[in-house]
């Protein structure tokens, strides 16, 4: 049950930064496909502004808030590392 819910998580965040994050340019950020594990933070894709509309996604659609203790590169590197920290935090 928790794979399902981890894979409907990542899915979501997957359009999200598809769709709205990299726009035009698509999955082409540095010649590499999205995937779960890329370095989200390396590539540019997150910057403050993005992040703080990342976290009004998973505030609005997942129900969860993201105290700011947890707003670190830590949790933020990948959507694989920030599916975990959805997962960890109740629901609001």
């Amino acid at each position: 049950m928790l794979t399902d819910q981890r894979d409907e998580i990542l899915g979501q965040l997957m359009v999200y930064v598809r769709q709205e994050l990299l726009g035009d340019q698509g999955d082409a950020v540095s010649g590499v496909d999205l995937r779960p594990d890329s370095p989200l933070l390396e590539w540019g894709v997150l910057n403050s502004l993005n992040t703080a509309r990342l976290i009004a996604f998973v505030r609005a659609e997942l129900d969860v808030d993201v105290p700011p203790t947890h707003i670190t590169g830590r949790h933020f590197r990948s959507l694989d590392t920030i599916t975990d920290l959805i997962l960890s935090l109740p629901r609001a």
